[in-house]
């Protein structure tokens, strides 16, 4: 599972890094988009405000609103795992699957 908002942060993240890596990133996540076992949650009003609730009920930590509305579209699910290194999910009791791993 995964938002659109996800999708977004992504593009957002990449779209610097020149044409082939856009285009690289767009072919990516089309695959995503278009694969059967991948549940994309669409950007709904209702996903933004859930999100926005999280992001004002915390002010002490550096959450993104994408990271909120990933936390409450997961509550919501009643999912607990998530595939991240982003170590804020565990300060909202998530447990984050990449945890052991490092990248090099």
């Amino acid at each position: 599972m995964t938002t659109d908002e996800v999708f977004i942060e992504v593009f957002n993240n990449l779209s610097a890094y020149g044409m082939s890596v856009r285009r690289k990133t767009l072919q990516v996540i089309r695959g995503l988009q278009n694969n059967p076992q991948i549940l994309v949650i669409p950007q709904t009003h209702q996903t933004f405000q859930s999100g926005l609730d999280l992001y004002q009920n915390r002010p002490d930590k550096d959450y993104s609103l994408t990271d909120c509305i990933s936390m409450q579209t997961m509550r919501q699910m009643n999912i607990n795992e998530i595939l991240t290194h982003d170590k804020h999910f565990t300060q909202e009791g998530f447990f984050i699957l990449f945890q052991n791993i490092e990248l090099h």
